[in-house]
């Protein structure tokens, strides 16, 4: 399959019509038995989006269905008990061909993840550094947002970071971004050595001016008003062209980019589809609090991240093991795999 260029879309809804423009692709959804997961795929049958396969207890998948008013094949349903073995059913189906995309349904995140990652049968590439994206919409903002990482890796290092960016490059070109603007965030926009976030953002900018990050322009550190406010930038004398301006905000650790985007979501309106990029398929990893329109905008972005074959950068040089951790696993179950 190969890239195909799309304009750029500016809200996830731009992304759902978008995705209506090919081929259903076949959705493994781990523990599908909620209502809020059934009223999602429903809607992404009917769009043209998705053809689910519907892990779980059949018995409750098709009382919760019937509430909404679907009448559901029972072919598309796979029994599976536990959420472990509702997330191992979901890797076979991927192995097997029978999917082309993965859904976290009512089901723990560290259980769906846990088998997504596991060293022998879970989904791992070899090169690829496992990451998350929420990719947001936000009212009365011109551009979608990506910020990264916000569920899987905690307290990432450098070279993390720079793998973690580079997937949220791709992730971004993807939905018509050509040359995404990446800020590297930190509480200040100022190197200073007892923030090592700082430190990590000023060699992070200077990999990209030197060609070992690509695809994007880089700038940090950068705190989050000057990256995404113009005024703030203005104000602060800085000159940058990525603040004010930013697509993709590279969080320093879990803790703040998910504080970010959840903060975002309550208290500013925004929509946000959680992704998880570097495995065999692409993840919809969704909260199990997310409204509907979340989950599909989601489904949306694993839609065209199928179609389009994206293939992830590998890193330029081998990354070693880090002293941190990725979560749910070990940082072994993050990093690539020939480096583990």
């Amino acid at each position: 399959m190969t890239h195909r260029a799309v304009q750029r879309l500016a809200t996830l809804d731009d992304l759902v019509q978008q995705a209506r423009d090919g081929d259903p692709i076949r959705v493994a959804v781990v523990n599908a038995a909620q209502a809020s997961v059934l009223e999602t795929l429903h809607d992404a049958v009917r769009l043209g989006i998705a053809e689910p396969l519907l892990i779980g207890r059949s018995a409750e998948i098709a009382e919760v269905a019937s509430a909404l008013g679907w009448d559901i094949d029972p072919a598309s349903v796979i029994e599976a008990g536990s959420e472990a073995d509702a997330a191992r059913r979901g890797v076979e189906l991927v192995h097997s061909g029978h999917a082309d995309a993965l859904m976290k349904g009512h089901i723990h995140t560290d259980a769906f993840m846990r088998a997504l990652l596991d060293g022998e049968r879970g989904l791992r590439q070899p090169g690829s550094r496992v990451s998350h994206a929420f990719l947001v919409d936000i009212p009365n903002c011109p551009r979608l947002l990506a910020i990264s990482d916000a569920a899987v890796n905690i307290m990432p290092d450098l070279n993390a970071k720079a793998q973690i960016l580079r997937n949220a490059i791709a992730l971004m070109q993807m939905v018509g971004v050509e040359t995404p603007r990446a800020a590297v965030i930190s509480a200040v926009e100022t190197v200073n050595p007892a923030l090592p976030s700082t430190l990590d953002a000023a060699c992070l900018t200077l990999m990209a001016r030197r060609g070992q990050i690509t695809g994007a322009e880089v700038d940090g550190p950068l705190a989050f008003d000057n990256a995404v406010s113009e005024h703030a930038a203005r104000e602060k004398g800085i000159d940058s062209p990525v603040a004010g301006q930013a697509d993709i905000l590279l969080m320093p650790d879990l803790v703040s980019g998910n504080v970010l985007a959840k903060n975002l979501e309550y208290h500013s309106g925004a929509t946000a589809a959680g992704v998880v990029m570097g495995l065999m398929v692409p993840v919809v990893l969704s909260s199990r609090a997310d409204p509907p329109k979340a989950r599909l905008a989601g489904l949306g972005v694993a839609a065209l991240m199928y179609r389009a074959g994206i293939r992830l950068p590998a890193p330029t040089v081998p990354e070693t093991e880090s002293a941190f951790h990725c979560a749910p696993q070990p940082e072994s179950a993050c990093c690539p795999k020939e480096v583990c």
